[in-house]
């Protein structure tokens, strides 16, 4: 099938090569035009052919908000648009009822695998009508991971993102623990070997994960972490995960505490922050700050 595909930058771009990979036609924009197909949204539209969908895969908020009111005046009745960035799932109710007004479709995508998709697959939580989803399948089966798992129609309009958002929360989590755990092996003098003790880790026991070989990975590029500022970003989604928490009386005592020691990493070069910020690099290939 053909997709338009706006956005190329690390997610966009590996996933636009995923989708060809699979005999699909995908057309692509970017504000840089080195890595775009067409030189406009109009142009994107225009070498479409209807029912179009059209995949936007640009920063949350002012970004989204522009493309997807763009799209909304160039668009026709029965075409579809997925949000498959970071949006807020307040924000996908806004535009699925903006582009139904239209007779246009709206899918909201959580989409996790960073710079990993390409060769992995990406898993996707996404949102909306089944007939809209229907349309967006060929897609959505594409870039998801060989086998059974991987994608799931997880609701109505922001169940997508809502999903994707809880996944980053518990993401949060369990990279403290690993980071509390490395920080604590570290500060004794009977370990003399923290990077091997990871390692041992990967097989037969219980925290066995990707994240953890992920922090292998890591040490094995730099044993002590100690090219790396202990400062760790939050991207947003870990305080939307809070607040709606807060917002419905449930109790995320660990998810909050790990969002909180990102706050903590700004103020001081903790030790924590420098596994965080190495795991963020591995995963997702977000950008560390070098000593």
């Amino acid at each position: 099938m053909e997709l338009g595909l706006v956005g190329l930058g690390k997610m966009g771009g590996n996933m636009r090569e995923r989708i060809r990979r699979a005999g699909h036609t995908v057309i692509g924009y970017d504000r840089n035009a080195d890595l775009a197909d067409v030189h406009s949204l109009e142009e994107l539209v225009g070498k479409l052919e209807a029912p179009r969908v059209v995949w936007v895969m640009v920063p949350a908020g002012a970004a989204t908000q522009s493309t997807v009111d763009e799209l909304g005046e160039l668009l026709e009745p029965g075409d579809v648009v997925v949000d498959g960035g970071n949006s807020r799932w307040t924000d996908d109710e806004k535009h699925s009822e903006e582009l139904k007004a239209k007779g246009i479709g709206f899918v909201d995508a959580g989409v996790s695998g960073g710079v990993w998709g390409l060769q992995n697959g990406y898993a996707l939580m996404v949102g909306g009508d089944a007939e809209h989803i229907a349309k967006v399948q060929p897609i959505f089966d594409a870039l998801k991971p060989e086998g059974d798992a991987g994608f799931v129609h997880a609701g109505k309009v922001g169940a997508g993102h809502f999903s994707k958002m809880v996944h980053n929360g518990i993401e949060y989590a369990m990279m403290q623990a690993y980071a509390e755990g490395w920080e604590l092996l570290q500060a004794v003098d009977s370990v003399t070997d923290v990077r091997e003790v990871f390692r041992s880790w990967q097989e037969g026991t219980v925290i066995r994960s990707w994240l953890l070989d992920l922090a292998v990975n890591a040490l094995d590029e730099d044993e002590h972490l100690e090219r790396l500022r202990g400062f760790a970003q939050d991207s947003g989604e870990g305080r939307w995960t809070v607040e709606a928490a807060i917002d419905n009386a449930v109790p995320l005592p660990a998810i909050t505490a790990s969002l909180f020691a990102r706050f903590a990493s700004r103020q001081d070069d903790s030790p924590q922050m420098k596994m965080i910020a190495a795991l963020r690099n591995q995963f997702g290939g977000h950008a560390v700050e070098k000593k």
